[in-house]
């Protein structure tokens, strides 16, 4: 079947890339600062200095990572009708942004901080939105205790969508556990939860080659518990890594593939997903910019090393502008984003994101829905075969004549032209006012109509009181 696919390395290049990458892990190593941590790698094969927490990590232990990691799983959800395999196909699954500090109150239009409230709307109109695929804790609870805000922002989660879960926020192994503890009451215990990960979780290093001790501890706890790691690499071009593409792909690379070695140190098997968020430095304001080209460059050239390990991918985004819109704005905006949207990633992030990350809109999140459905069509199946070429029907045709009446034509029409939603395409083709309440009009009547699948009430105060009792040994 043909699919359009955008490459950027030949295979020389992707050669260079991996031993480069493979070079940095056994010179130069990473900085992990858990020593419990390093004693797990130390165990398995890696040179450790625990005077700098510096782990150099051996060729043997890569191979052996890459080939322990499981090239095929599912990110699972309540409704299994929701499951999402991986990779994906023949186009990503789109989910929001996360983890935003701010939301546009869809009432008043106030930017402000956001509340557990918030986190409950926000993912039920996610689940209610057809092209919204999974949900991640996509908003901050600003009202709960601030170490205890990643449980309850995945409880609250959990509880308005009946599709998978991907955790942005863990602080410590402890903070972890609570969070396995509440997706398994969901699952039907730990095993249900190994056997159908109803969450999945977002692991980040800290550029160039670090890893700080609370969120590595967490990885570990969470491999363990059979819950998928993202392992997003969010190297800064020219701040946190090399100025060229060259060399940010090698540090994403690298950063990538130290943090499958420890997955698979702490649990041979446990589902892993190669992710990267990086970008490079906006030059003038020392900000991460999104809209570079040069993102696109490197997101396409992560996607083909993760195919190159055979590892399901997260390399791209569907999230555009920092103000709330939906006709893109230019054409570097349109360009970047679509090239990374066919880049070879397995999920897109960035859904309802405003203020670069930093917020989530509501309408935002009906815009980029609508955006979605209408650009994945770009990367359908096409099959090129003899019956579909229908030489047969131009013979009957002839020349000069027309495909209007043809059997050909009657018999492929359907599936071979792809026919947009009317309805999406008038609100995305709004005037920007329009575009605004015709977006808070559609999330006001998903939101007041929607149904999410419910859980049960016993188990809801279950999952009440571990948060409750996480929050009283935090306070001790």
């Amino acid at each position: 079947m043909a699919h359009a696919r955008m490459t950027f390395l030949n295979e020389r290049e992707a050669d260079l890339i991996h031993e480069q990458s493979i070079r940095s892990l056994g010179e130069i190593g990473v900085k992990i600062q858990s020593r419990e941590v390093l004693r797990l790698l130390e165990q398995n094969g890696a040179g450790v200095d625990y005077g700098t927490m510096i782990a150099k990590i051996p060729q043997r232990m890569i191979a052996e990572a890459l080939e322990a990691a499981p090239k095929q799983f599912a990110l699972c959800a309540r409704n299994p009708e929701h499951d999402l395999p991986l990779p994906s196909h023949p186009y990503p699954h789109a989910t929001t942004s996360g983890l935003a500090i701010n939301v546009t109150d869809r009432h008043t239009g106030e930017y402000r901080k956001s509340t557990l409230e918030d986190a409950r709307e926000f993912a039920k109109l996610g689940d209610a939105l057809g092209s919204v695929d999974f949900l991640w804790t996509s908003l901050t609870a600003n009202d709960v205790v601030d170490r205890a805000h990643g449980p309850h922002e995945l409880w609250a989660t959990l509880q308005n969508t009946s599709k998978h879960v991907q955790g942005v926020t863990v602080q410590s192994a402890e903070d972890a556990r609570v969070q396995i503890e509440l997706a398994a009451l969901v699952a039907g215990g730990s095993e249900a939860l190994r056997k159908r990960p109803l969450m999945s979780v977002i692991s980040c290093p800290i550029a160039p080659l670090s890893f700080e001790e609370g969120a590595i501890e967490a990885q570990v706890e969470f491999a363990r518990a059979g819950v998928p790691i993202c392992s997003m690499s969010m190297s800064m071009s020219g701040l946190t890594a090399p100025v060229t593409v060259a060399g940010t792909i090698v540090n994403a690379n690298t950063e990538n593939l130290a943090s499958l070695v420890i997955t698979q140190s702490a649990c041979p098997g446990s589902p892993h997903i190669y992710t990267s968020e990086s970008a490079p430095m906006n030059m003038r304001t020392g900000a991460i910019d999104y809209s570079a080209l040069e993102k696109t460059l490197i997101s396409i050239g992560l996607g083909q090393m993760a195919r190159r390990y055979r590892l399901p991918c997260l390399v791209a985004d569907i999230g555009f502008g920092d103000a709330i819109q939906g006709n893109i704005g230019s054409f570097s905006d349109l360009a970047v984003q679509f090239l990374g949207i066919a880049s070879y990633t397995d999920i897109l992030t960035g859904m309802g994101c405003v203020d670069s990350a930093k917020g989530v809109c509501f309408e935002q999140l009906v815009i980029d829905s609508y955006i979605w459905a209408c650009v994945r069509e770009f990367l359908k199946e096409v099959e090129i075969a003899e019956d579909r070429i229908g030489l047969e029907a131009v013979a009957a045709v002839g020349q000069g004549h027309h495909f209007l009446s043809s059997r050909h034509t009657v018999r492929y029409m359907r599936d071979e032209i792809t026919q947009w939603d009317e309805e999406k395409l008038k609100l995305l083709g709004s005037d920007p006012v329009s575009l605004i309440e015709k977006g808070r009009s559609v999330a006001d009547q998903l939101l007041r109509d929607h149904r999410v699948q419910p859980i049960d009430a016993d188990l809801i105060r279950q999952g009440d009181d571990l948060i409750h009792a996480y929050e009283g040994r935090l306070a001790a």
